[in-house]
């Protein structure tokens, strides 16, 4: 057992010798995690945020039209208004980057006249587009009312014209009241389709990109563990080692093992992460997490013992790591959801371990599930570790 974790510091000390292993380690990861997964709390309140348009308005009017027009913006899917006092909202657009902002003059009105409202757009940006649209939208559906109403008084004046100013006010609220009633209850003119996705397809960024980037950024160095083996067998260390009385299989468990347990380390990292900054629920299943989490860790070590047995140089062994490790990584659904792959692609992954890692850690932090749902991935990829192991132990050699 001393052998074992001799060899075992011995290979962490060799892989973290320079400091450019440590952003390997940890930084870079953090850093893709937190970008693809959108920031702090992307996890948290999940179906709860708003992603409409924030755009703040002034309404300097105080007038009924003024308030109609504000509640109308209120019900909109697109934009999210907010009454603010011209300081501030000026201060807001400013300083926040907002797309738009919506200022309502005093004496606004609709009809009779043009409707002069002062939209201040940000250059070059879609969400202005889009605000300056619903705006649009918003202004032609009330202005329809109140110009349905105007049009009735008038009609109803030329065939008997009014008591007094307050008979015609009244038989235009009347007027106006009804209008907005008939235009509410008005039928739908467009019809909308849905694409059709596949059964059972969920997908949050935050959890796709703590998922898929603990996979990737594992994965890569426990392939490189094909690095050691051909440091050792360069420096001419490994067969100088056999001349000691240390079996194979001790140096195997010793390398092995070591480099599991670093990356054990970094997933509690990675996890952890997830659940403190992206609010991700990590934590439903610990004794299903642990279980993926050791058997992804055992099929990446294993593979990367085959891989081992490849190579020729260090050098060799590292590019291929990380050229393996991306295209493993893309295919198996870990920077984006392999369900927007042609199911023929989805097939012919399925012979990749990072296809069942990501869908069992997804089946975790995404779907909620528990151990009893995991079983077969964590079979699956303990089924890669014996073949891989196999292969490794019968392929190696203590020199090139």
């Amino acid at each position: 057992m001393s052998k074992i974790l001799a060899i075992a510091i011995k290979d962490t000390r060799i892989r973290f010798s320079g400091v450019g292993e440590l952003v390997f380690f940890i930084l870079l990861p953090l850093v893709f995690t937190f970008i693809l997964g959108g920031g702090f709390g992307a996890g948290a309140g999940e179906g709860q945020a708003d992603a409409r348009v924030r755009v703040p308005v002034v309404d300097e009017a105080h007038s009924l039209l003024s308030q109609e027009l504000i509640a109308q913006l209120e019900n909109s899917d697109t934009i999210r208004t907010e009454v603010l006092n011209r300081v501030e909202a000026e201060k807001q657009f400013k300083d926040d980057g907002l797309a738009a902002l919506l200022i309502i003059p005093a004496g606004f009105e609709l009809s009779p006249g043009q409707v002069e409202i002062e939209l201040r757009q940000a250059p070059n940006t879609l969400n202005a587009s889009v605000a300056e649209r619903s705006v649009r939208a918003v202004l032609s559906k009330v202005g329809s009312a109140y110009n349905i109403a105007h049009n009735s008084v008038a009609e109803a004046e030329r065939l008997q014209p009014f008591a007094n100013e307050a008979a015609r006010q009244a038989y235009f609220d009347a007027s106006l009241a009804e209008a907005q009633n008939v235009l509410a209850d008005a039928p739908e003119r467009v019809e909308v389709t849905q694409a059709a996705t596949p059964e059972g397809f969920n997908y949050d960024p935050a959890a796709q990109a703590s998922a898929g980037q603990l996979i990737t950024w594992v994965f890569i160095p426990l392939l490189a563990i094909s690095g050691l083996y051909a440091f050792e067998r360069q420096q001419g260390t490994l067969r100088r080692l056999f001349t000691t009385p240390t079996r194979q299989a001790t140096f195997l468990l010793g390398t092995i093992g070591g480099q599991l347990g670093v990356a054990l380390v970094q997933m509690t990292l990675l996890v952890l992460f997830g659940v403190w900054v992206m609010g991700l629920n990590w934590g439903q299943s610990p004794a299903a997490l642990a279980l993926i989490l050791f058997t992804f860790g055992l099929a990446a070590a294993a593979f990367g013992t085959m891989l081992g047995t490849f190579v020729k140089s260090e050098g060799q062994a590292t590019g291929l790591s990380i050229m393996l490790g991306m295209v493993m990584a893309l295919l198996g659904g870990c920077w984006y959801p392999i369900e927007l792959f042609p199911q023929t692609v989805r097939t012919v992954v399925s012979l990749l371990p990072t296809t069942w890692a990501m869908q069992a850690m997804l089946d975790l932090v995404l779907r909620g599930q528990g151990l009893e749902a995991v079983w077969l991935e964590a079979g699956v990829l303990v089924g890669f570790a014996v073949v891989f192991f196999a292969v490794g132990v019968w392929r190696f050699r203590f020199e090139s």
